[in-house]
């Protein structure tokens, strides 16, 4: 009998590569993300050509330079020769998302660009860490006398005073301003391999509900469950996209599931409602 190797579907492929934060290979778990829109997308190829930038980059810098050195270096290579940037003319593409695409045309969001950014920066010894400010995500670099936030969308150092601004308007919208409100370092944290990740699919996931695309919002939302398997809000947008798809019995399932992990949610009593419709059709 010949044998034959069947290859892990994308879903099975992303939660083996998602199981354990130690380790968690943050570069081929975003780039995996682009396999249920592009199923023949090489991940190996992804990280083979990011390599290659590396290599390239580790070219021009003497082995004992010094961290702003690199970190100049870097910022050259990536934003000024190789030209990456924000997608200002189509940003809610979902190819922005997928580092294979925006490693071939060099455009992209805050997030992805950071995603490629970090993998660069570490791979020249310096500390770099993703940062989930509101609204935009952000870089921060640990230098020898201090640290630098960088918006990957640009490439420019932002201070503390633009930090501020840019955060003015969500503080206002969430009630922090006063008595309430809290330092610009809390906005700072390193987000987590797992974190990131998740804020890449909720963008896609953004994409798709605003373009009612449930097809590709369910493949998404199975990517965020694996992740995620405890936001139980997830369940119950799934199974919303699954009553939409006519997928009575997967939406019950997940609105169920919602309603036994979510008491104190204000929806409990319309999920109810919709769960309650939803066996009435199958009836």
């Amino acid at each position: 009998m010949p044998f034959s190797f069947e290859p892990p579907t994308p879903l099975a492929y992303f939660t083996a590569l998602v199981q354990s934060d130690d380790h968690f290979p943050l570069l081929e778990a975003a780039a995996s993300l682009a396999q249920d829109e592009y199923p023949d997308m090489d991940v190996q190829q992804v990280l083979g050509d990011v390599d290659q930038l590396l290599a390239r980059l580790k070219r021009r810098l003497p082995a004992d330079a010094a961290p702003l050195a690199r970190l100049r270096a870097l910022n050259q290579f990536f934003f000024h020769d190789l030209s990456f940037g924000g997608n200002v003319n189509d940003y809610y593409d979902p190819d922005n998302s997928y580092l294979s695409a925006v490693l071939r045309t060099r455009r992209g969001i805050p997030i992805s660009l950071a995603v490629l950014w970090m993998e660069l920066a570490q791979g020249l010894g310096l500390h770099a860490r993703g940062v989930s400010f509101p609204g935009h995500f952000m870089l921060k670099v640990t230098l020898p006398k201090g640290q630098v936030v960088i918006d990957p969308f640009t490439g420019k150092s932002l201070s503390r005073e633009e930090l501020s601004e840019r955060l003015e308007p969500y503080k206002r919208s969430s009630g922090l301003v006063g008595d309430f409100d809290v330092p610009l370092g809390l906005y700072l944290q390193p987000a987590m391999p797992r974190e990131i990740v998740g804020r890449m699919l909720r963008n896609l996931k953004e994409i798709h509900r605003t373009q009612e695309d449930w097809m590709r919002l369910i493949a998404v939302q199975d990517r965020l469950l694996v992740l995620l398997p405890e936001a139980w809000a997830e369940y119950r947008d799934r199974g919303l996209a699954h009553a939409e798809q006519g997928h009575t019995e997967l939406a019950v399932r997940d609105l169920e599931t919602y309603l036994a992990h979510a008491e104190d949610a204000l929806d409990v009593d319309a999920m109810a409602e919709r769960v309650a419709a939803l066996r009435r059709e199958r009836s």
